[in-house]
């Protein structure tokens, strides 16, 4: 498998114009144009460096899910004259966008208005010229050339206007496989030449694709381009991740999130796992062969798959063939069972062994929170399946860890764990084949404590002793669970089930606590990993609680 290869610095096709005083790209959809975190740069500067380019100067910004026109100078005597056309105002930006209810009548007007930005208080006005180019029913493309650069202007203002872009996360659009906006041209005086030059590029196929009326958050796009152009984003949008050398499994594809609804897929070192959501309907085997063979290839030794069912609280036998091939559908098989890192910290996952692989991606910020919190507690781990949370607790420094599933066989993968990363023998960290309502009432009656106590039930589950129910029974757990917490603990509650917002999962904490009769200090919601992003007008589907009593 070639890093370089799937998860490339830049790409020559990307490049508008090249000479001794200029470079002109067409930034893809994805890559932010500066660095949010400073230790992961994955900006579009760092990349072209990586591509070759030693000296680069930065005069304008896109946001990361724009796409389109930027330009930079190569030498530094060519700042100047190129800063100067920014700042006087002489550079045109012409932009195109889709949106929704853009009002008939309208097909030229001029936005005016005052924006206030984070980090500059103080209103500024802000002028964009809008032109209708096409509708379709209330779906519209604009023109816009935007006379002034305040941040987010274009978003701000046609949100204002009552036309919010598509796919805008922040402002309101309807869902789209992207945020729906391109810088298409930019004109200014060549700083050389001294002549007016404009660059453009071509509308991505997505917005016409869009305003003919694709587009579905519940079903994967038909078009074939629609489909190329959103997994290409996905692996822009993990480029930190594919290069780095503590990660090793992540998140590839994150359905809706990254313009592929029903469709999940997960890199686990040079495999990768495609997931899909059971529907014949509307996703047939033919179409699935046709994104496998897509995922194919990308470079990755072998592609696995798995179906599940659309409904939630659908319980099926993991195991059976026909939802989880033990053979991969495309390429080379993996080991049986084979390591993988996350953050450095070394799992054990199996790719052909049921439904599940052994450890669950989305908890990647929460193992890494709950190892920096773990020294010297004692942490329990409820709905341990492998016991990945009890494996960072221990490699944080946790006094003690007990991990509670109802499953022996996940329990024993647990263990395997541990003894891996050479945790085991220890008589600090035990397991415990039992429900976890059993184990917690067990514990309560013994008067046994813990400061840190991981609550990460699956959404719909049955033991021999009771039925549990996210949605109606997620405020007893908490009870039960703070029935056994120290003073000034903390309890880290997750849930994955699609039907509880994030709003209405604080009050089913909160209700537990009430119950419990403690005295609650905070609570915090924690964000997902930014390789599962949420779609326009969705939420998250995990979310995730950090309960701290006085």
């Amino acid at each position: 498998m070639d890093v370089g290869t799937i998860f490339p610095h830049f790409r020559d096709d990307w490049v508008v114009h090249r000479d001794d005083a200029l470079l002109v790209i067409d930034k893809p959809a994805g890559i932010p144009s500066q660095a949010a975190d400073p230790a992961h740069p994955d900006d579009v500067v760092t990349r072209l460096k990586a591509f070759g380019e030693p000296y680069l100067g930065v005069h304008q910004r896109l946001d990361q899910d724009t796409s389109g026109v930027m330009v930079f100078t190569r030498a530094r005597e060519h700042n100047a004259a190129l800063a100067g056309q920014f700042e006087g105002r002489h550079v045109e930006k012409r932009y195109i966008a889709c949106v929704t209810g853009w009002p008939k009548g309208k097909d030229r007007v001029t936005l005016r208005e005052k924006l206030v930005s984070e980090k500059d208080k103080k209103p500024k006005l802000a002028v964009t010229h809008v032109q209708v180019k096409k509708r379709n029913g209330p779906r519209a493309l604009l023109e816009l050339v935007l006379e002034t650069g305040r941040m987010h202007q274009a978003r701000v203002q046609l949100a204002h206007a009552g036309a919010p872009i598509a796919g805008d996360v922040l402002y309101g659009g309807e869902y789209a496989p992207r945020l729906l906006l391109h810088a298409q041209a930019i004109s200014f005086v060549h700083p050389v030449s001294k002549k007016r030059v404009t660059y453009a590029t071509q509308a991505p196929h997505d917005f016409d694709a869009w305003l003919a009326g694709g587009a579905s958050r519940e079903e994967m796009p038909r078009d074939g381009r629609v489909v190329a152009s959103a997994l290409d984003r996905a692996i822009l949008r993990r480029y930190i991740l594919g290069h780095s050398e503590g990660d090793t499994a992540f998140r590839l594809v994150h359905g809706e999130g990254d313009g592929l609804p029903g469709l999940v897929v997960d890199a686990y070192g040079n495999h990768l796992v495609a997931e899909f959501h059971m529907s014949d309907e509307h996703d047939g085997p033919s179409f699935r062969d046709r994104l496998l063979d897509r995922l194919a290839a990308l470079g990755f030794d072998g592609v696995y798959v798995k179906r599940r069912p659309r409904q939630a609280n659908t319980l099926v036998d993991t195991r059976r063939d026909d939802l989880a091939p033990r053979e991969p559908v495309r390429g080379s098989a993996a080991p049986e069972e084979f390591a993988v890192l996350e953050n450095g910290i070394s799992y054990l996952v199996r790719l052909g062994d049921g439904l599940s692989t052994g450890i669950f991606l989305d908890q990647r910020e929460n193992r890494a929170r709950v190892r920096g919190l773990s020294g010297g507690l004692r942490v329990a781990n409820l709905f341990s399946y492998t016991c990945a949370f009890s494996v960072a607790a221990a490699l944080g420094g946790a006094l003690s860890t007990a991990s509670v599933d109802a499953s022996m066989v996940a329990l024993e993968r647990g263990r395997a764990n541990m003894l891996h990363l050479g945790l085991l023998p220890s008589d600090a960290h035990t397991f415990h084949a039992e429900d976890s309502f059993a184990w917690l009432a067990r514990m309560a009656r013994r008067g046994q404590k813990y400061d840190l106590i991981i609550l990460d039930p699956p959404s719909y589950s049955k033991t021999r002793n009771r039925r549990f129910v996210a949605a109606d029974d997620y405020p007893e757990l908490v009870a039960n669970a703070l029935a056994v917490l120290d003073r000034g603990g903390r309890i880290l509650a997750c849930t994955n089930h699609r039907g509880i917002s994030p709003g209405r999962f604080r009050k089913l904490v909160a209700k537990g606590a009430e119950t419990a009769r403690r005295q609650v200090r905070q609570m915090k919601d924690l964000a997902l990993p930014r390789e599962f992003p949420v779609a326009a007008g969705g939420e998250p589907h995990m979310k995730s609680v950090l309960l701290s009593l006085d």
